[in-house]
């Protein structure tokens, strides 16, 4: 497996990019920038469990942030066809470069200004980063690599001191600190800053080391009818954290009792029936016959062999 790619959404509208580095290649897009976000729980005031989906407050959250993950969803599909090679390759690498350019140049993201798109944000840099990540070795613009080197290590300095110093007891043990720990591991790698590493390989064992001796882990089990679903969500970016430390020499490889074994274990044996995760939660999972269906994972992983 020689390269992996995850892709997350972010916003758009009008700001024009680029036009044409190559014949064939028109890298003319619709954009604009996420400076600022705003974003209320998705969930009722009186759900302890953050389980009881508000409807006007869902849709809310999902409208602001949609523009933002289709932004991703297509910088990353670029970002697979550079892989592909061909003539166009170098073009197409720098339509992807020029494009999170865009958002770097405008500061994307720097003003947050709830504590829930503090919360939601580290994955979507995540996404940012693996696609450039993947086309930067074929990218010719220095200068634009430059300013979004710099953009993706404020943010993700942002997001370390997130995590330590305002996030929830709660939110420090659940799935978007996996995302957020897993951003943080890209950026780190690279710009090959060991303090990144570290906090990302500190963080990634913290999460792992969370985990009951079923596999399971407790802060996504009191989700309700949602704990698988977020079960799930919690175990994408924490294999993929995983692999990355292990390439880069920093293995964390059977830490508390081989837990992500354990937890990997657990969520895919679940998924045929959901009864361990019920048996935790005290609910029927949505996946089997609740109240709604399990909604897809926001991010998508590609690997190529």
């Amino acid at each position: 497996m020689k390269s992996v790619a995850i892709v997350i959404a972010v916003g758009f509208s009008l700001f024009k990019v680029a036009p044409v580095f190559a014949d064939n290649v028109d890298c003319t897009i619709e954009i604009e920038p996420v400076v600022s976000l705003e974003i209320g729980s998705r969930y009722t005031k009186e759900s302890t469990t953050r389980s009881d989906i508000d409807p006007v407050s869902n849709a809310a959250v999902n409208a602001a942030l949609r523009p933002i993950d289709d932004f991703i969803r297509s910088l990353t599909r670029d970002a697979n066809k550079v892989l592909r090679g061909g003539e166009n390759q170098a073009a197409l690498a720098d339509c992807v470069v020029a494009q999170i350019a865009a958002w770097a140049k405008a500061d994307a993201f720097s003003d947050l200004n709830t504590f829930t798109a503090n919360l939601t944000i580290g994955g979507r840099l995540a996404g940012f980063a693996l696609a450039y990540k993947q086309v930067a070795p074929f990218a010719q613009q220095t200068e634009a690599k430059d300013q979004i080197e710099e953009w993706l290590e404020i943010r993700v300095i942002e997001q370390m001191t997130f995590w330590e110093e305002e996030a929830t007891a709660g939110a420090k043990k659940g799935n978007l600190r996996g995302w957020a720990t897993m951003a943080i591991n890209i950026v780190g790698e690279i710009l090959n800053d060991p303090v990144m590493l570290s906090w990302s390989e500190w963080s990634a064992t913290l999460l792992q080391c969370h985990a009951l001796e079923d596999g399971s882990l407790p802060q996504e089990m009191r989700r309700g009818k949602y704990a698988l679903h977020y079960q799930l969500h919690a175990v994408a970016p924490m294999v993929v954290t995983a692999m990355l430390l292990e390439r880069q020499g920093r293995s964390i490889h059977g830490v508390c009792d081989n837990a992500l074994d354990r937890i990997v274990a657990f969520t895919i044996k679940d998924l045929e029936t959901g009864e361990a995760s019920k048996a935790h939660s005290g609910e029927e999972q949505v996946l089997f016959g609740g109240a709604s269906e399990l909604k897809p994972i926001l991010f998508f992983l590609q690997t190529r062999s």
